[in-house]
């Protein structure tokens, strides 16, 4: 018989999850073209990574 599977509860910081990869447009100075801005940031800073 097979067994179930139990979900659990996590926390988002231990378990690799307390970051969240964020994308964004912007126009290079260079050419004029837009450019995909791709990072890593903390939960807790992504408002601040889109303010600019």
């Amino acid at each position: 018989m097979a067994k179930k599977a139990v979900a659990t509860l996590q926390t988002g910081k231990t378990d690799g999850r307390s970051y969240t990869k964020v994308i964004k447009m912007v126009k290079s100075p260079k050419t004029g073209a837009y450019v995909f801005d791709e990072r890593m940031v903390r939960n807790e800073d992504v408002k601040d990574f889109f303010k600019d």
